[in-house]
């Protein structure tokens, strides 16, 4: 099963290699392609190491029972106390970060308080996706948007704070309408852990706390998560060097990502810009970015976001339309499992506590919020830089 699970990574990967070694994504592109890609890259490994190591620490155990404690036995307070830790994560750390690593959690947090996971459940990866639009760091794509338009951390979120609002905003509302009956009444007290190591869990949680503000600070966000991941190898390798594991390495989306990398743009060389050019529409108003942004979560849930961006970012041609993109690529993947990386580590999570997803429940779900959270997004784009 193992194995299988590295079937399409490989795949892809071999793809992107054929298509260079065949031509089709020429020399030249493929080393500006490598130029821009490879620090993103870098992030990527980084941050994935940072989580992972803080995680075995016991930061995010912590974290929950400190939840449980502050929802006092009520269950709809500690709801929103899970909305806020997953919002903080996807922002911060990631999309991907969220699904993984908070995901399970908060779902035994629900478990043991006797309370159905399943709210728990779809709150995090909604989140996980429709929350990932304020910050660079906050996912992949907008690394890749923040690097084409040449803005700061702050001047990213100038351009996205609105839609990014309303990515929270909306779909936290659809949520307590569709589980207002499963978060009311109340929970016991919780078991609260010892940490393992004290020593370790504070001087990761040290580290955290100087790399949030770092990743904002306008540095380029490789530099401070590598920095932070080789202070963390150096603390587990001084305090328990047997939790140092090469699984730890996001081996598979790496490869996926890297392949997609190629395969698009070969796709680009060989004429899919002119192609995109006729369907995505063209300027500022407010249909033309409706029809962009729709257009984006349409292809993400249909192939994948990452895939869905790269293809559609050379129509992206003002800060403006890129931000329309992001909006459908970012809060539209909410309806097939494979919409983003995020949905499958967090269906895979889920299994492992068996928890079990319908997914045409699912999709009705996500359609819904799409439907409404996308358009929303993208008219509070719209107005939020003065086009009217």
């Amino acid at each position: 099963m193992r194995l299988k699970s590295y079937l399409l990574p490989a795949g892809m990967l071999a793809a992107g290699c054929a298509a260079l070694l065949t031509g089709l994504l020429p020399w030249p592109a493929f080393q500006e392609l490598a130029a821009r890609t490879v620090p993103v890259l870098a992030f990527v490994v980084a941050m994935s190491l940072v989580t992972e190591m803080l995680d075995d620490a016991g930061l995010f155990r912590v974290v929950t029972e400190r939840l449980a404690a502050l929802g006092r036995g009520r269950v709809f307070l500690l709801w929103l106390l899970v909305v806020g830790l997953a919002t903080v994560s996807t922002v911060f750390l990631s999309l991907d970060a969220t699904a993984v690593l908070v995901t399970p959690v908060v779902v035994l947090l629900a478990v043991h308080a006797r309370i159905p996971p399943l709210p728990f459940a779809l709150t995090t990866i909604w989140l996980a996706n429709t929350a990932s639009l304020l910050l660079p760091v906050s996912n992949l794509t907008n690394l890749l948007a923040q690097d084409r338009l040449n803005l700061s951390p702050a001047a990213f979120a100038g351009l996205v704070w609105a839609p990014a609002l309303v990515g929270i905003l909306v779909p936290i509302g659809l949520l307590w309408l569709a589980f207002r009956k499963d978060l009311s009444g109340r929970y016991g007290p919780q078991p609260v852990h010892k940490a393992r190591d004290k020593v370790l869990l504070y001087s990761a949680s040290g580290v955290m706390v100087l790399l949030l503000p770092a990743l904002v600070s306008g540095v380029p966000v490789q530099f401070p998560a590598v920095a932070a991941a080789a202070v963390l190898l150096g603390l587990f390798l001084w305090r328990r060097r047997s939790a140092l594991r090469w699984s730890m390495v996001p081996w598979r989306p790496l490869m996926l990502t890297s392949g997609l990398f190629m395969v698009v743009e070969a796709l680009h060389a060989n004429g899919l810009t002119e192609f995109l050019s006729g369907v995505a529409g063209s300027g500022e108003d407010l249909p033309a970015l409706l029809q962009l942004a729709g257009l984006g979560a349409g292809a993400a849930n249909a192939v994948n976001n990452l895939p869905a961006y790269l293809a559609l970012e050379p129509v992206g041609d003002s800060p403006v339309r890129l931000a329309a993109l992001l909006i459908g690529v970012n809060l539209g993947p909410l309806v097939t499992p494979w919409a983003s990386l995020a949905t499958l580590l967090w269906h895979e999570r889920l299994r492992s506590l068996n928890v079990e997803i319908r997914w045409g429940g699912f999709a009705v779900a996500g359609i819904a919020a799409v439907v409404l959270t996308v358009p929303l997004a993208v008219v509070a784009l719209w107005l939020a830089s003065g086009m009217p």
